[in-house]
């Protein structure tokens, strides 16, 4: 049995914004003293060997030639906008406080629907785009003074 199968998408959800809010806190403090841009290669190669790790622990390597092009293509460019990501999140932390750049970083969640709508074709219901825009409100409301 994987932990996939055990819990919920909501568990895992919850788990991901539990370790995003304390992402935020440890990273304004760790980004205090040094350049945002090293930070953020420091916290990337905690990642990389974090998830190296786990992969050969649980055996879920995969052999590279198993993987399809379109796969590879869209995890290359997913893990681009990461990196990306990242450095703008510790230099906006290195400049801002963390209770008003991590609502404003959380916009990702209304861009998330929008994409999904348009390029996914996902489709929320209308009591799913009212928490959506309230979500953009919100972070609206926060940032703005």
């Amino acid at each position: 049995m994987t932990p996939d199968s055990v819990l919920s998408w909501q568990f895992w959800a919850l788990l991901a914004a539990l370790f995003a809010a304390l992402t935020a806190i440890f990273a304004k403090i760790g980004v205090t003293e040094i350049d945002s841009d090293l930070a953020t290669l420091i916290r990337t190669m905690v990642v990389l060997i974090s998830l190296a790790l786990l992969v050969f622990a649980t055996g879920k390597l995969a052999s590279p030639a198993t993987i399809s092009p379109k796969t590879w293509l869209f995890l290359v460019l997913s893990g681009l906008c990461t990196g990306a990501s990242w450095l703008c999140y510790f230099r906006a932390l290195k400049l801002g406080p963390a209770s008003l750049v991590a609502p404003i970083d959380k916009l990702s969640v209304v861009l998330v629907a929008l994409f999904a709508f348009a390029v996914l074709g996902e489709r929320p219901t209308l009591q799913q785009w009212l928490g959506i825009a309230l979500i953009g409100a919100g972070a609206v409301l926060i940032a703005v003074r």
